[in-house]
């Protein structure tokens, strides 16, 4: 059992744990606890599909295996991060509700007006750039291809200008999978997964005054229990696939599924984050709002884009495994 299946299962065993501690201490509260907690969880599975998620551990795991470096757990990783949000404000719920309940749920907070902001500017950005970091890559590669040289595979070598200088320093920034954990955690502050768990625990706490105060904390568990899951398994997908670029028999094959993987995988964070900075940027300058994309809801893409890339996975698979002959 991996070390990544290892964390999520324990996720799990400590979210269940906490519940049925939760129901054996506070019986009067069961029913209202386990749909809660039920809620919870399918929040977390929810939240792995957003388009944001899909697209930032595609992209981080290709850059990494086009390195030649360890892409094991990013998905865990980035989830953790974003997880220790949720956690967070179940501790600020447990330990003083009313403190964080004008943040929570005030809108026009300006708690909630910063992270409105943050969020998205911090995915949208990092979005882009690691588009940026991919196309970079497999403008190298191509290049290294058509010379005939050795770094067909991975070609690191320098490049100048203010461009490069950006992308060394984000690539010290995601130059391993544990660094994913700091990445979700700046996107988890944008405040829509703990405004999610809170305000859950808090309407059920304010209806029916049954609810414990310990109670969001195996809810949070829970949360990250699903959202680990489901991000785990697309990270561990997207190295299987991208790593097949470098197995496969050099040709042009392998640069075909090359170009396609990458094409698709830069074209959709440069989509979701353009269309995030666009969105943030129509709230304050409202003749944006015209331009196309600012109003887009981009919740229900999310799985649009998952089989979009996994279409994008087949296809490029079957261009390995159909060589043609090389002149």
């Amino acid at each position: 059992m991996t070390r990544t299946a290892l964390v999520v299962a324990a996720l799990h065993v400590v979210g269940i744990g906490g519940l049925a501690a939760t129901l054996v201490l506070d019986g009067g509260a069961g029913s209202i606890t386990l749909v809660m907690a039920l809620t919870a969880y399918g929040l977390g599975l929810r939240h792995a599909f957003d388009a944001d998620h899909i697209a930032t551990i595609d992209n981080t795991t290709r850059r990494l295996v086009r390195e030649g470096r360890d892409a094991r757990g990013v998905g865990l990783w980035f989830s953790l991060g974003h997880s220790t949000v949720v956690v967070g404000a179940a501790v600020l719920l447990a330990v003083g509700v009313q403190a964080l309940a004008p943040a929570l749920e005030d809108e026009s907070s300006p708690w909630r007006r910063f992270t409105g902001v943050w969020g998205p500017v911090v995915s949208g950005t990092f979005l882009l750039t690691v588009a940026v970091v991919n196309v970079l890559l497999l403008r190298r590669a191509l290049r290294a291809a058509r010379s005939g040289g050795p770094g067909a595979t991975h070609d690191h070598g320098p490049a100048g200008g203010p461009v490069a200088w950006a992308v060394h320093r984000f690539s010290w920034a995601t130059d391993r999978p544990g660094r994913m954990y700091g990445v979700g955690l700046v996107f988890g502050l944008g405040f829509d997964t703990a405004t999610e768990i809170g305000l859950l625990a808090m309407t059920a706490s304010a209806a029916l005054g049954q609810v414990p105060w310990y109670a969001p904390l195996p809810l949070a568990v829970l949360f990250a229990a699903g959202m680990s899951l489901l991000d785990s398994v697309q990270g561990s997908a997207a190295r299987r696939a991208y790593a097949q670029a470098g197995t496969g028999a050099p040709g042009r094959g392998r640069l075909r599924y090359d170009v396609l993987v990458t094409g698709v995988s830069a074209a959709a964070a440069v989509g979701i984050g353009g269309v995030t900075l666009l969105q943030v940027a129509a709230e304050h300058l409202p003749a944006l709002a015209r331009v196309p994309g600012a109003s887009v809801g981009l919740e229900p893409y999310g799985l649009v884009l998952a089989g979009v890339l996994l279409v994008a996975w087949v296809v490029g698979l079957l261009c390995l495994r159909q060589p043609r002959a090389e002149a």
